[in-house]
C-alpha cells in the first residue's frame, strides 16, 4: 500500500463514525498542510482545520454514520472515489424531522495528488435524497 492509498483510507476512516476515532489524527496524516475541500465551482474552499471541526460535528450530528467506498479510479494526479454514506441522524437534519429513521446517499469526490499528497478534494454528495428519505420515514 502506497502512501495516497493509505491517505484516501484514513480519509474515509474518519468520515465513518468519526464520534469513536481520532479524526484529528488521521485527517492530518491524510491531507497537505494547505489541503482545502470544494464543494461548489463557486466555493471559495474549506482548510483542513475547518474540514477536520466539520467531522468532528458530524460525530454529534448522527448516532451512526458509516461512508462506505465503492469505487476507486486513479491516475497519478488524481483519485477518484465514488461511495455510498448511511446515516441516522441524532435530531432535525436540513428540516427533516427527527423520527430515527436512516438514509443511504451516494458520494463522488475528486482528490488531486501534488508531491505524494492529498492537496485538494472537490466533492458532491446527495444530501437532498438524505431529507427526503428521512422526512419519507418520518410519515410513513
Amino acid at each position: 500500500m502506497d502512501s495516497i492509498e493509505t491517505s484516501i483510507n484514513a480519509f474515509y476512516d474518519a468520515l465513518t463514525e468519526p464520534a469513536t476515532k481520532e479524526v484529528e489524527g488521521l485527517l492530518t496524516a491524510a491531507l497537505a498542510e494547505g489541503w482545502r475541500s470544494y464543494a461548489s465551482s463557486d466555493d471559495p474552499g474549506k482548510t483542513r482545520e475547518a474540514f477536520i471541526a466539520q467531522v468532528g460535528g458530524f460525530g454529534r450530528a448522527f448516532t451512526s454514520l458509516e461512508w462506505s467506498v465503492q469505487e476507486v479510479i486513479r491516475t497519478d494526479s488524481k483519485v477518484v472515489v465514488r461511495s455510498r454514506v448511511t446515516g441516522v441522524p441524532a435530531g432535525e437534519f436540513m428540516g427533516a424531522p427527527h423520527a430515527g429513521g436512516s438514509f443511504t446517499i451516494m458520494t463522488i469526490d475528486i482528490h488531486t495528488i501534488e508531491g505524494g499528497e492529498l492537496v485538494k478534494a472537490h466533492h458532491v454528495e446527495d444530501w437532498m435524497s438524505a431529507v427526503a428519505q428521512l422526512r419519507a420515514g418520518a410519515t410513513a
